[in-house]
């Protein structure tokens, strides 16, 4: 067990315990007694802290600690297993809040998409083999823009950019050496904000093809090639082969 989990185990149950010792020790609440209003408080007081310790105890037992290695990522799910079990590095915490957000998004953008097409096109459609394998597709590049944001923040090395930043204040290092550690870590910066904007112009990439779709009634097969948002979408996906 995780020392994170037994940390708030015991915090859980110790809270329970002052709980009732203020009600029962400082409050003056009772189980039995001639005053009919606080044995009945003692007894919902008892009712309660039984009830917070079954099903408090229960939550954080039950709760998942599977750790995912980042290859392994093939679902929404193991993304977010795998961006949880990356936080810790205190220079990246807030871009890994910022990509679950996206992974959400895009999640409900993609479901909100099939679920128009599906009003508008039977799944045989030779139109709904076209944006399905599109929207696949992208999907592919924004999971492995995420893979690849999580190999940089899992090499980056927090301790050792910490101690750079004591080094130029103490002056420690020349100028030289400094320059050449700060461009090395500016590197693990720039990789990881610009694959979360790109992983953003896909996101907005399937706001305006959503848009598009519910303008239509219906859509013939080769008007889909013509679509601006279709093109833009296949332009960045032959980019991202290059380089993911």
């Amino acid at each position: 067990m995780k020392p994170k989990k037994i940390l708030k185990l015991a915090a859980l149950n110790i809270g329970i315990v002052l709980f009732n010792i203020i009600l029962f020790g400082v409050v003056g609440i009772q189980l039995n007694g001639a005053d009919a209003l606080r044995t009945a408080a003692g007894g919902a007081a008892i009712f309660l802290s039984i009830s917070f310790f079954l099903y408090g105890n229960y939550t954080l037992l039950s709760q998942n600690d599977t750790q995912i290695n980042i290859n392994e990522i093939d679902d929404y799910r193991d993304c977010i297993i795998a961006l949880n079990q990356s936080y810790g590095k205190k220079a990246f915490d807030e871009s890994i809040t910022t990509i679950k957000e996206q992974v959400e998004r895009f999640k409900k953008k993609k479901e909100k998409i099939f679920e128009i097409l599906g009003q508008k096109f039977d799944v045989i459609d030779k139109v709904y083999e076209k944006f399905k394998t599109t929207i696949f597709d992208v999907e592919y590049v924004f999971l492995s823009n995420i893979k690849a944001i999580l190999s940089k923040i899992n090499a980056f090395d927090e301790e050792d950019y910490e101690r750079l930043c004591r080094d130029i204040s103490q002056k420690k290092f020349s100028d030289e050496v400094i320059a050449s550690k700060k461009n090395i870590y500016k590197e693990y910066f720039i990789f990881v904000k610009n694959a979360i904007e790109d992983n953003e112009e896909i996101i907005i990439k399937l706001d305006a093809l959503l848009l598009e779709i519910s303008k239509h009634s219906t859509i013939e097969a080769g008007e889909i090639e013509n679509m601006k948002e279709i093109k833009e979408m296949d332009e960045l996906i032959k980019k991202s082969r290059y380089y993911i």
